[in-house]
C-alpha cells in the first residue's frame, strides 16, 4: 500500500485577506478589541487588515448602555480588529 492510499487530500482553504477582499462592496461588522463595533460597506484593507468603511454606525457599548453614532467614513487598524461578519445589516434592526 503507497502513501497515496493512506493520507488523505490535501484540503486548501483561502487566505483571510483572499477571503475579506471578497467582501469589498458589502456591508459588514466589525468588532474591535475594545468593545466598540462598527457597521458599514468595506471599501479596502491592506495588508495589515486596515480598513477603510464607508456609510458607518459605530455602536458603543458601555455598561446598561448602547450609543450609536453615525460617520461618513473611517479607518479602522487592523491590529485592534476581533472580529469580522458579513451582512451588518441584519444586525442594526
Amino acid at each position: 500500500m503507497s502513501m497515496a492510499n493512506i493520507m488523505p487530500a490535501a484540503v486548501s482553504y483561502p487566505l483571510p485577506l483572499e477571503l475579506i477582499n471578497k467582501f469589498i462592496g458589502s456591508r459588514i461588522r466589525i468588532i474591535m478589541s475594545n468593545d466598540m463595533e462598527f457597521v458599514g460597506i468595506l471599501l479596502g484593507l491592506d495588508k495589515s487588515m486596515n480598513m477603510v468603511l464607508e456609510d458607518v454606525i459605530e455602536y458603543e457599548n458601555t455598561v446598561g448602555d448602547k450609543r450609536k453614532n453615525k460617520l461618513e467614513k473611517i479607518i479602522l487598524k487592523g491590529y485592534n480588529i476581533l472580529m469580522i461578519s458579513l451582512d451588518g445589516e441584519a444586525l442594526e434592526n
